[in-house]
């Protein structure tokens, strides 16, 4: 297993590192174009909520991101200097009540877009993992 780690100070205009990151993955690892959009937006959403709301945009404070490339699937861990938040009891961004609200839709997409979505840590750890084919 290969592995590649960054860790970027808590500041919302460090998601283009991230973005650069996730760049560089797909053209050392040939991710395909069908699954690139997919990471992009899953792991750049995990981490502006780490940097927004795990560490409350504290530029003392990093988001750390682990991309591990394993046989047939790519696992991207991001953690945040938080205290975590209750993963488990999200609201339901597409109920009625909650379609006007703004925030809220980060980690439906998360679960929507991976293959596999897994929190640790009270949730300020977080993996989202990437079949290959």
């Amino acid at each position: 297993m290969k592995s590649i780690k960054i860790s970027i100070p808590s500041l919302i205009e460090n998601i283009t590192i991230v973005e650069s990151f996730i760049d560089n993955a797909k053209v050392k690892y040939q991710i395909n174009d069908d699954i690139y959009g997919n990471i992009m937006i899953s792991v750049t959403e995990c981490v502006s909520n780490a940097i927004i709301h795990g560490n409350r945009e504290d530029p003392k404070k990093q988001v750390k991101l682990v991309l591990e490339f394993h046989e047939n699937q790519l696992k991207f861990i991001v953690e945040d200097e938080g205290s975590g938040y209750d993963y488990q009891h999200l609201k339901d961004p597409t109920a009625p009540e909650n379609l006007e609200k703004t925030g809220g839709r980060g980690v439906f997409l998360m679960k929507h877009l991976c293959d596999e979505l897994s929190f640790e840590n009270n949730g300020s750890k977080t993996t989202l993992t990437f079949y290959l084919n």
